[in-house]
């Protein structure tokens, strides 16, 4: 086996990681012989060989990923800067929230946010979803303006105004993760 580092700690266990450049990374107690290195990663072989196959696979599916253009994000912002400050006055009102400032972002992680100041940042993606995905969003971060958490009192208040939320949870989970990954 090639492209394997040992880094040597202070720690009473030896950990192995395959990296997502294939290589090998072992980390051993200080006084452990390379001997014994050896040996584990011997006995390691077929989970090491299944590992580095399970990468190649995921590199070989995100190198087949078609990302958005600078180009096409921007378009993106600007198409959510005129459709979602509506449907945030809308259900504010409904809701009988405040808020703060609209951002349009390009985030890798989240589809919306809340700031404790009331501030609420949307995911410029959101405009490749269908209307009551958007609407749910918008929903989920106004709602934070009354629990700032996910208690069981939040999700009551998202279900109050959207019974059918959990159908664009699904949808988000379903769904979502591919769009994100066209981010870059």
């Amino acid at each position: 086996m090639n492209n394997i580092t040992v880094i040597r700690t202070k720690r009473k266990t030896i950990s192995i990681k395959v990296n997502n450049d294939l290589t090998v990374t072992v980390r051993a107690p200080i006084f452990t012989s390379d001997k014994e290195i050896r040996e584990i990663l011997k006995s390691k072989e077929k989970w090491i060989s299944k590992c580095i196959e399970q990468i190649k696979r995921e590199n070989e599916e995100l190198s087949k990923i078609d990302y958005f253009t600078a180009e096409e994000i921007s378009k993106l912002a600007d198409k959510a800067l005129n459709y979602i400050p509506g449907r945030v006055k809308y259900y504010a009102d409904i809701i009988g929230v405040t808020y703060g400032k609209i951002t349009i972002r390009n985030q890798k992680t989240r589809w919306g946010s809340c700031s404790s100041k009331g501030n609420l940042n949307f995911n410029c993606l959101l405009m490749l979803m269908p209307p009551e995905v958007k609407d749910y969003v918008v929903v989920h971060e106004l709602c934070h303006r009354n629990q700032m958490n996910h208690s069981k009192a939040f999700w009551k208040e998202v279900e109050k105004i959207l019974p059918n939320y959990k159908d664009s949870v699904g949808w988000l989970k379903k769904e979502g993760g591919g769009i994100i990954r066209r981010m870059g």
